[in-house]
């Protein structure tokens, strides 16, 4: 019996990244990668609980022997035996460096690179990553006639900023992150698009509205803070498009948000 394709997710902190792990959990065994367990358990223990699947691992995106470990086991946790990997239905890539806001001469070393490490070259390494699987996706309907063709294309999701497309001042190492996340996903989108393999960038636009951000812009009032379930949404979207108008990339923001 065939196992059925994962959805593999990257960055599961308690905002973005959870609300898109449980959004897919409802049509797919999900994989969940972060830094430390603390990150992920109690986001599987709560999809296990609610009749998902779910299977944490942990993984510096930016460290290429971590990330490949951690595929490994994935391997065995969702293989089919034998050395299988498994198919990959959805990736997301919701990963990023530190946000540090300050000037361009107060920067260290540090500061700039982790941006770039984490960032860039973790969604470079996500990608060599997810990529065979979702081709491996891609290729098994290919093969199917048209009623037995899965019901959504493979699809590979990069969750970008307004520092994507707008660099400000004192952003200069966010941005930079941020662009070369953008130009990394629009690379992937023009190769892979004409394989079967959809591949979108998301700018969230916006403050999102998690535990860290309850006292921000009280004044602004309900909903001017970006729902992470609605992006979850927004990105099961993307992934639910037809193979015949496929969306590269989409700007998330709030009603009232300036732009």
């Amino acid at each position: 019996m065939p196992t059925p394709p994962i959805a593999i997710i990257a960055g599961v902190g308690p905002g973005t990244g959870a609300s898109v792990a449980r959004r897919f959990a409802r049509s797919y065994p999900v994989a969940l990668l972060a830094r430390s367990r603390s990150s992920f358990q109690p986001l599987v223990e709560e999809i296990n609980g609610s009749g998902g699947r779910a299977e944490g691992f942990e993984a510096d995106v930016s460290d290429e022997e971590s990330l490949k470990g951690a595929f490994r086991e994935m391997e065995s946790k969702f293989g089919g035996g034998g050395g299988t990997a498994p198919s990959a239905a959805a990736a997301v890539f919701n990963a990023s460096g530190k946000f540090v806001r300050k000037s361009v001469l107060e920067y260290s070393v540090g500061d700039w690179e982790n941006g770039l490490q984490v960032g860039v070259r973790g969604g470079f390494l996500f990608s060599q990553a997810t990529l065979p699987l979702l081709l491996r996706h891609a290729s098994d309907d290919s093969s199917k006639n048209e009623k037995q063709q899965q019901q959504h294309p493979p699809t590979l999701i990069f969750t970008g900023a307004t520092a994507s497309v707008k660099s400000n001042a004192l952003m200069s190492a966010f941005s930079t992150e941020k662009y070369a996340l953008r130009a990394l996903s629009q690379s992937l989108a023009k190769e892979f698009g004409p394989k079967g393999v959809h591949v979108a960038h998301a700018i969230i636009d916006g403050v999102i509205d998690i535990e860290k951000t309850k006292h921000w812009m009280l004044e602004a009032g309900p909903d001017a803070k970006i729902s992470p379930d609605a992006i979850a949404e927004e990105y099961w979207h993307l992934h639910s498009q037809h193979k015949s108008c496929f969306t590269q990339e989409i700007d998330i923001r709030p009603f009232c948000e300036k732009f």
